[in-house]
């Protein structure tokens, strides 16, 4: 009630500076104590004591001098001095969370808490708590703790649907920014559906001035409801300060994340099934629209969510629902916030004509099984781990689901494919002696052992390279065919 009351105090001013000005007064004298006493506290009570301090550790190992193992170094002075010895610090990080369950959950920013050996949560009372992490995501730099308060039921934040948001509502950040404590800053939403920022792979963000510095990473975006409007995530900034650039991972994508982690611990977002680029001004007069916006389809996966819904090659998806699509990382945002199993619309330009395409979203399939092997022999290959690519083994691997063949995942240390830079994790395995390699299990007839010379092609970075490996290790080259 008392929020309803500032809105409805601030309209009331509004209402009244605007009949002074058309009677020509500059100035007006405020009517009401409302009028005076108009605050964003009652706000920030409520919301407050569920935006937390979270600090980590992490052990760092420094490398030990090369120096300090030479032969020459060793035969005259051995291991007498002691600042050789690989020396340990403890690396410390400061950053914000949102408690989202009363029994303890909270979500933050992955980058938080991304390798710390300890996290400690400290909450608005100054209590503070060790905690675990349930899930982390850096695709979209999100991650869920949880901490063990007790029985009592902690103050939480309700999520909002994070699509209701409008350029120019009112907005509170709540975070630590520098270690200083728990600040509250306030501003507008500048924008909405941000991409292209290069922060995560799922890049699709609230964009506010409120000011957000670091130490602000995984508080809360607050709106005038006092719901969660978002994770702050990142600012934009050549200093590390605010400069009024900050950007939130909307609401409705932590639910998606949240749920993974509650439900089945493992996140596995639905699948569309395409591949595609976005319609730019050039394309837009091409295919006969008046402006650019949308995804131009090159690539539906057979038997794919989007196949089995008549989605074609050349298609170009304009919105999924009554969410109008922009471009690529916009509809891998609306899909990925839908569960497994939902039906939803797609609105597609096919044919010179917007047509309806209901599509029932599934998981990506696992086909073939990973099968994920150390190869063992006697050949340079020996001790490398290798997995059947697909669309589920490559969403975990965050490459192009569309990917086929062989991945390197591992190499082990001395080893001949690590001695010699033969391969790198993430080389997809194309050709062995001109043989193409499709599966794991193909490898064990494709690579002779033994050999006086291994020719292979691999897809590194995006480019076909040819190697040879002749005379036992004598001869190495490498050269890009593609």
């Amino acid at each position: 009630m008392k929020r309803i009351g500032i809105v409805f105090g601030l309209l009331a001013c509004m209402a009244t500076s605007a009949d002074a000005q058309e009677q020509g007064f500059d100035r007006v004298v405020p009517q009401s104590d409302m009028q005076v006493k108009l605050s964003y506290a009652p706000i920030v009570a409520e919301a407050a004591p569920a935006v937390v301090n979270i600090y980590t550790k992490k052990i760092v190992r420094a490398r030990r001098s090369a120096l300090f193992d030479d032969p020459l170094f060793q035969r005259f002075f051995g291991d007498r001095f002691s600042f050789g010895a690989p020396q340990e610090r403890v690396q410390g990080s400061l950053g914000s969370g949102v408690i989202v369950r009363p029994n303890g959950v909270i979500v933050t920013n992955n980058h938080v808490i991304e390798g710390a050996d300890e996290i400690s949560v400290v909450l608005n009372d100054r209590r503070e708590f060790e905690a675990e992490v349930v899930l982390a995501d850096p695709r979209t730099d999100l991650a869920i703790l949880r901490i063990d308060a007790g029985d009592e039921p902690l103050s939480s934040l309700r999520l909002s649907d994070s699509d209701d948001v409008l350029v120019g509502d009112i907005v509170l950040a709540i975070g630590n920014p520098f270690g200083v404590g728990q600040t509250v800053t306030g501003g507008i939403v500048s924008a909405t559906a941000r991409t292209q920022q290069g922060i995560s792979d799922f890049g699709f963000f609230i964009q506010t001035d409120a000011a957000v510095n670091p130490g602000n990473s995984g508080g809360a975006l607050v709106g005038m409801n006092g719901e969660l409007l978002g994770i702050n995530t990142a600012i934009y900034s050549r200093t590390g300060a605010s400069n009024g650039i900050g950007f939130a991972v909307p609401a409705n994508m932590v639910k998606s994340v949240l749920r993974a982690a509650l439900n089945e611990g493992q996140l596995t977002r639905p699948w569309l099934g395409v591949r595609g680029q976005n319609v730019t001004s050039d394309l837009a007069s091409s295919l006969g629209l008046d402006r650019a916006g949308g995804v131009l389809v090159d690539e539906v996966y057979e038997g794919g969510p989007a196949a089995a819904a008549g989605v074609l090659p050349g298609d170009v998806i304009m919105a999924v629902g009554d969410k109008e699509v922009i471009d690529e990382p916009g509809l891998n945002f609306r899909i990925a916030t839908l569960e497994s199993g939902a039906e939803v619309s797609l609105a597609v330009l096919s044919g010179g004509f917007i047509q309806e395409r209901l599509v029932t979203l599934a998981l990506p399939p696992e086909d073939p099984v990973r099968n994920v092997t150390k190869l063992d022999g006697r050949h340079p290959f020996q001790g490398v781990t290798v997995g059947n690519l697909s669309p589920r083994f490559n969403e975990e691997l965050q490459i192009d689901p569309f990917l086929k063949g062989v991945v390197v995942l591992k190499i082990d240390g001395r080893t001949p494919a690590a001695r010699y830079q033969l391969l790198a994790p993430g080389d997809i395995l194309l050709k062995v002696n001109n043989v193409d390699v499709t599966r794991v299990e193909d490898i064990a007839d494709v690579i002779p052992e033994q050999a006086d010379e291994y020719l292979y092609q691999v897809l590194r970075r995006g480019r076909v390279q040819e190697c040879l490996l002749a005379g036992q290790g004598r001869s190495y080259r490498c050269r890009v065919v593609q």
